[in-house]
């Protein structure tokens, strides 16, 4: 991805969290200059993989398929301290998660308003491939049973919890506008805990055509 896409794609990003009351901590607004300033007093935001995240996937087209994060709040593997996350993400409408599941992390994904979020369900079988038995799942803690591949739609204020190797795949549904989602979970690490029905790259190779306006988490090795 190009940086100046990224940098692009933030800023239309504050405006829709701004849009929707969602407010974020006053670090994710600061710039690679600000970041320099503070020393090591924000060793848990860099440590811990917090603020921003977004990537195509490696598709090349983020509109289709891509997702843009900011992780709020995050624990490390195998500590006690914080053993659990906090996402907000913004889902466009047909723009696809790739199907994927975790091998340890156990989540709820939450609309937290706009339009209607679409995510599609399959169990893995033991090679790690979609599996033909029943799904079984929670809805805002009632449990449902829905054949594979079943079509979840999420409205606003509705949410599913996702356990470890639940395949899954997501989209904005198509005329219903942006969607907010939050994500709650144990501690997450994007770097080994995701499995891909169909390999795609977590993070963005960088074409650095202008400035960074605000670093991604794979940006903090500069500071």
């Amino acid at each position: 991805m190009k940086r100046s896409e990224i940098n692009r794609r933030i800023g239309e990003a504050i405006q829709f969290f701004e849009s929707m009351n969602f407010k974020l901590p006053p670090w994710a607004f600061w710039s690679p200059g600000k970041w320099q300033e503070h020393g090591g007093d924000h060793k848990e935001i860099i440590e811990n993989q917090l603020g921003w995240d977004l990537t195509d996937f490696g598709s090349g087209d983020f509109k289709a398929c891509g997702l843009l994060l900011f992780t709020l709040r995050n624990g490390k593997p195998d500590m006690e301290q914080k053993p659990y996350a906090e996402k907000i993400m913004i889902v466009d409408e047909n723009q696809v998660t790739p199907m994927h599941f975790h091998w340890s992390k156990m989540e709820d994904i939450i609309n937290r308003g706009g339009g209607n979020l679409m995510i599609q369900l399959y169990n893995s079988n033991e090679k790690e491939q979609l599996d033909s038995h029943e799904v079984r799942v929670s809805l805002d803690g009632i449990k449902h049973r829905f054949q594979p591949g079943v079509v979840v739609r999420l409205q606003p204020g509705q949410s599913i919890t996702l356990f470890q190797r639940l395949y899954h795949t997501f989209h904005g549904e198509s005329g219903s506008g942006k969607v907010l989602v939050g994500e709650v979970s144990s501690v997450n690490d994007d770097h080994t805990d995701n499995h891909f029905l169909i390999e795609a790259g977590r993070f963005p190779e960088i074409d650095e055509d202008e400035p960074i306006e605000y670093l991604l988490v794979g940006d903090y090795v500069q500071i």
